[in-house]
Formats: structure tokens, sequence, C-alpha cells
């Protein structure tokens, strides 16, 4: 069996920025599409969690999509589908009123679902459209 070329490119995150250290890229473009892997609320520089409450874990997660998006050549704004993952689903409400002041409308696309996250509140991964 031959190989065919990769139609997809995996996205670093920069210089300052240590890689996974799982089996994974933190994003990737193909074709017009950025995925963007689960960010979680660490800093994605020394790895340290951020944020004890739903709200300030939810802007550390918006800004890790963000700088994921950013190093792929997307924006906030392209994002067409996320998926929320929550340790405690009671908690939908105030994630949900941060992630709204924190995202740009239109909204994209969203599901939500309860999820064990050892340790931490939330989790999202997203999709992001910028054209061909």
């Amino acid at each position: 069996m031959t190989q065919r070329e990769r139609q997809w490119q995996p996205v670093r995150l920069g210089p300052d920025v240590p890689p996974p250290a799982g089996a994974y890229s933190p994003a990737a473009r193909a074709g017009g599409f950025v995925f963007v892997s689960g960010q979680v609320p660490r800093d994605p520089v020394t790895g340290v969690l951020v944020g004890d409450d739903i709200e300030a874990q939810t802007a550390q997660v918006i800004a890790n999509v963000k700088r994921a998006l950013e190093a792929a050549g997307a924006t906030l704004s392209d994002v067409v589908s996320v998926i929320v993952y929550l340790a405690d689903i009671d908690d939908w409400g105030r994630f949900n009123a941060a992630y709204r002041e924190l995202m740009p409308q239109p909204f994209p696309t969203r599901t939500a679902l309860g999820a064990e996250l050892r340790g931490i509140l939330v989790e999202i991964s997203a999709v992001a459209f910028v054209g061909s």
C-alpha cells in the first residue's frame, strides 16, 4: 500500500509553548477548516491550572482556544462549532453566562455534556472555518 500525502497539517502553538505530553496535535488545519483539540484551563506555557471556579476556568479555556486558533490563522469569530465538557453539569448556567461574555455573536453551534475531567471543571474543543 502506498502512503499518500497528508491532506492536513498540525499546528504548533509557538516556541514558548511546550508540545503536548500526549499523542495529539493542539490544532490542525485541513483545507478551510481548523480543528482545535480539547483545551483545558491550564496556562499553556507553565502548565499551571488557572482558576478555581467555572467562570475563571471558562475564561482560561476560551483564551487557550483563541491562542490555538490564532496559531492556525483563525479567530474566535471563525468558530462554527464547539463541544463543551463540564465536570458538573449543574455548572451549565454559570458556564453559559461566562461563555456568552467571551464568545462573539452569532454564537457557534454547541454541544455540552457532563464528563469526568480529572480535577478541572471545563474543557472545550472547537471547529473553525476560514475558507479555502
